[in-house]
């Protein structure tokens, strides 16, 4: 555990999805850097989900770091549950300066066999959410001078080959749509909170990250040993880095983990090497 002197000591951060994978490493890696986490998504116990990971487990790991965490569950469905969450963890931490829409809920098959009740589902979630979630703590931000947005996307906002050359041709339409909205979305509302100092970013990863969502919808493959996967902590790090720096030197970003790591690191040592 980061001592008194981490990158986001006096913090606090509200992440969503935090029972599992993406969610679960970026909250212990804010915790580890200082930062009091509220975490939330909808499975509070063990064995109440069919994928391994709840809030219980992850606010366990958090303390038993050392770290601060508190539990909030919440359906992101839900407009009213939205409120209640940012209502709760504001009473509970205080003002939210960090704000990671991670949340996700999605079905993967094509387009013609898709329900209204399911895209309803991924798009509040997805979409209507993170929007929701950052109107709400805007203010406080905007008051306090200073506030990180991170938005989690992927890869498969891209447009995908025609014929489909990757997983995300057949039965990712939606999924993709709910991502490209989001990422405009991201950079839509940097340019309106640059004058009031909040940084807002989406971030994706390289590769798949081995997570139980990925898992479950088979999007990782054991049985192909040639499969390049992403650690979640290099999320995670990537996440760190787009929420721990002054807002203004890096917004507006549809930044790919990797990609973005390796930009900072030249960039630091290029700044190393004028510094000699």
């Amino acid at each position: 555990m980061t001592a008194g002197n981490g990158l986001l000591t006096g913090r606090t951060a509200l992440v969503t999805g935090a029972s599992r994978g993406i969610g679960l490493a970026i909250a212990q890696r804010f915790a580890a850097e200082g930062a009091s986490v509220a975490v939330t998504a909808r499975t509070v116990e063990p064995g109440s989900n069919p994928m391994e990971g709840s809030l219980t487990e992850t606010v366990a790991k958090i303390t038993g770091a050392g770290g601060k965490a508190v539990l909030i569950a919440a359906d992101l469905s839900r407009p009213e549950e939205r409120e209640r969450l940012v209502r709760e963890a504001e009473a509970v931490l205080g003002r939210v300066d960090i704000l990671v829409n991670n949340a996700a809920v999605s079905w993967y098959m094509p387009v013609a066999n898709f329900t209204p009740k399911r895209r309803e589902v991924m798009f509040q979630v997805q979409v209507y959410a993170p929007m929701d979630l950052a109107q709400r703590v805007l203010p406080s931000m905007v008051v306090a001078g200073e506030g990180w947005i991170l938005n989690i996307s992927s890869g498969a906002a891209r447009h995908p080959t025609v014929p489909p050359g990757d997983r995300w041709g057949a039965g990712g339409a939606v999924y993709g749509m709910c991502k490209a909205a989001l990422e405009r979305f991201t950079t839509g509302l940097a340019a309106e909170a640059w004058e009031s100092n909040v940084a807002v970013n989406c971030l994706s990863p390289m590769r798949v990250v081995p997570t139980p969502g990925t898992r479950f919808h088979k999007l990782v493959r054991p049985e192909d040993p040639h499969q390049v996967v992403e650690p979640p902590e290099v999320m995670a790090q990537a996440a760190l880095e787009l929420c721990c720096r002054p807002p203004r030197s890096l917004t507006g970003r549809i930044a790919y983990s990797q990609a973005l790591l390796d930009e900072l690191r030249a960039g630091n040592a290029a700044a190393r090497e004028e510094g000699l």
